[in-house]
């Protein structure tokens, strides 16, 4: 079949129901060596594959057509569509091809060689900050321009932005698209979703999401790859939504002590509370901390990672003082599980409706 529609008054609110892409349904090994698993979710099974006549090597994405009983074939379908939206995106994976199974629609991706951005957050070896910087600022590119279309990803996290080589450190690909919704399409977007850790909190509580919910995810990241710990990561998930719901980080001397203050001016900026106080990508792009040189020198080396204790977030105003210490507890962190928040959605709301 050459072409699939869902009928838009169908689906549920911010989902896109077009796709111009093919969906074949011709068998996916006839065509290509499949080689490996590269990384699994609730839902989803993403496999190296390589094409049979060129050797061109791609990612397949196998997405289950049914979850829990329910058929999901339309959220499929919506992620394929948003695959298209930023197929001019350089930043963004692209699709290349799709196919349907029994009990699959299998995305073919690009592949990116290099990995997850995840890994060099747990790496006993942190980035150097001009290389942290470089990262932050194509992420924030990718995002500007996904923003343009008025559509948020909602789970951005280090998981889901990957490298195109390792070494040399390549450029980012951003991907998985399964919670990504199209703002504007019916009034106001409410829906919990996303990944504890990484979740504003405007989401938690139930209010309006905005691309400002992105951009709360990039100060995230942007923490974990500087001083290689999660801001928000509690012993349990109630743990972590009130850590989000208050807005506990570390800001001590000690958490930033390899890096300039400008990057934890950066950060702060992006970590408040109120979502209209966030800057969008496109003002991120302009901070000053985006555009520091080392000029003359070769590439700073990464940094060793110290253990250390953790401590208790106007578009670019003055940083604030350091905030009180608090413990951190980072080993029990789930961070390679992304879910959405359904089953917790009432547990969420009675956590941190007090604390907004």
């Amino acid at each position: 079949m050459s072409r699939r529609r869902l009928e838009s008054r169908g689906l549920a609110a911010g989902l896109l129901g077009d796709v111009q892409t093919a969906i074949l349904t011709e068998p996916l090994d006839s065509l290509y060596h499949i080689t490996g698993e590269l990384g699994r979710g609730k839902f989803a099974v993403v496999k190296k594959c390589v094409e049979k006549t060129t050797g061109k090597v791609f990612a397949a994405k196998f997405v289950r057509k049914r979850r829990r009983g329910r058929d999901c074939r339309a959220e499929v379908i919506h992620e394929m569509a948003v695959l298209e939206v930023s197929r001019n995106n350089p930043r963004m994976i692209n699709l290349h091809a799709a196919y349907e199974t029994e009990h699959d629609i299998v995305l073919l991706l690009e592949y990116a060689a290099g990995g997850e951005i995840f890994d060099h957050c747990i790496s006993d070896e942190l980035l150097s900050e001009f290389q942290i910087i470089r990262l932050i600022r194509q992420t924030l590119e990718g995002i500007h321009l996904l923003h343009q279309s008025s559509v948020v990803h909602l789970d951005l996290k280090p998981q889901n932005i990957l490298l195109t080589s390792l070494s040399p450190l390549g450029d980012i690909k951003i991907v998985d698209f399964g919670l990504a919704r199209k703002l504007g399409s019916a009034g106001e977007l409410r829906e919990i979703l996303g990944t504890p850790e990484y979740v504003a909190p405007e989401i938690l509580n139930y209010e309006p999401i905005t691309t400002a919910s992105d951009l709360w995810s990039v100060g995230v990241i942007t923490y974990m790859l500087i001083t290689g710990e999660s801001p928000f990561a509690g012993e349990d998930k109630q743990q972590t939504f009130l850590n989000v719901s208050q807005v506990n980080v570390d800001y001590s001397k000690e958490a930033f002590s390899r890096v300039s203050e400008l990057a934890v001016h950066f950060i702060r900026k992006l970590l408040v509370k109120a979502p209209e106080d966030r800057p969008s990508a496109a003002d991120c792009l302009s901070h000053p901390w985006l555009w520091q040189q080392c000029p003359g020198s070769e590439p700073v080396p990464p940094s060793p990672r110290t253990p250390r204790e953790r401590s208790g977030g106007s578009k670019w105003a003055a940083p604030h003082e350091d905030a009180e210490d608090k413990e951190n507890i980072l080993d029990s962190s789930p961070h390679a599980k992304r879910f959405r928040f359904e089953e917790d959605v009432q547990a969420a709301r009675e956590g941190t409706t007090e604390q907004f």
